[in-house]
């Protein structure tokens, strides 16, 4: 029989918003993996996951989330995990990897499937989609994320603020991740482009620190690592006038 590799997207943090099917995965599975960073303190693919399965079902491990800079000791960490993972495979077949997010949105889940796969002979890979930060902050503040002929661009800004601005001169919503760091670069792009006004921020979605908020409030101070901004075009042609 076959070892089977799930990735389950657990959706931004508000534990209503993973899937039926996504609670149906995490429960069918043998072991449920939870990516934590080296500090070891709880995330919230892990908070998330322990609302619908028990402590005891869960293995944490430990994956360098942030690590951006020293590319041995990422590949080191995605090497040790993916033996642990392939481990566990062995031991009792089929394991779900919980991811917040979506799996094939910009997820660990990517990495280590690609490690394990070459660790387990005849792995099966499977992935069960989940809600991502942009469309729970697109529900929350109420911004709009495309009307009709519009194209929507996601940017990481890990990726540099040149990529966000060329972005911006588009014609589409722009949605940027991870740029908390970078806040006052963001606002800066924005504002040059004309699209402060009309842009949202969103950090610990569905959570009590929540945070939704205009983005013409950024004032250069850093923000969380995973917030979300939502800057869409100009919209001034009335209803469907974008068809």
């Amino acid at each position: 029989m076959s070892s089977r590799l799930t990735g389950v997207g657990v959706g931004p943090g508000d534990p209503e918003l993973v899937t039926v099917k996504g609670v149906n995965a995490l429960r069918a599975a043998e072991v449920v993996v939870v990516p934590v960073m080296d500090t070891g303190e709880r995330g919230r693919a892990e908070a998330t996951v322990l609302h619908y399965v028990p402590a005891g079902k869960v293995v944490r491990v430990v994956f360098a989330l942030n690590e951006r800079t020293d590319r041995k000791r990422r590949e080191t960490a995605w090497d040790a995990a993916g033996e642990r993972v392939a481990g566990l495979l062995r031991e009792r077949g089929s394991v779900a990897f919980a991811t917040i997010g979506d799996p094939n949105v910009y997820s660990t889940f990517t990495y280590l499937a690609q490690t394990v796969g070459e660790l387990v002979p005849g792995l099966v890979v499977e992935t069960v989609p989940g809600i991502t930060a942009m469309q729970d902050l697109a529900a929350r503040s109420g911004a709009v994320l495309t009307e009709g002929t519009e194209p929507l661009t996601l940017v990481p800004v890990t990726a540099g603020s040149a990529v966000l601005k060329e972005a911006l001169a588009g014609p589409g919503t722009v949605v940027a991740y991870k740029f908390g760091r970078r806040a006052g670069e963001v606002a800066e792009a924005l504002r040059e482009t004309g699209r402060l006004d009309d842009a949202v921020w969103g950090s610990a979605l569905g959570l009590p620190e929540e945070s939704v908020r205009s983005a013409a409030e950024m004032d250069g101070t850093p923000l969380p690592y995973l917030s979300t901004l939502i800057a869409p075009p100009r919209r001034a042609d009335g209803r469907g006038g974008k068809l």
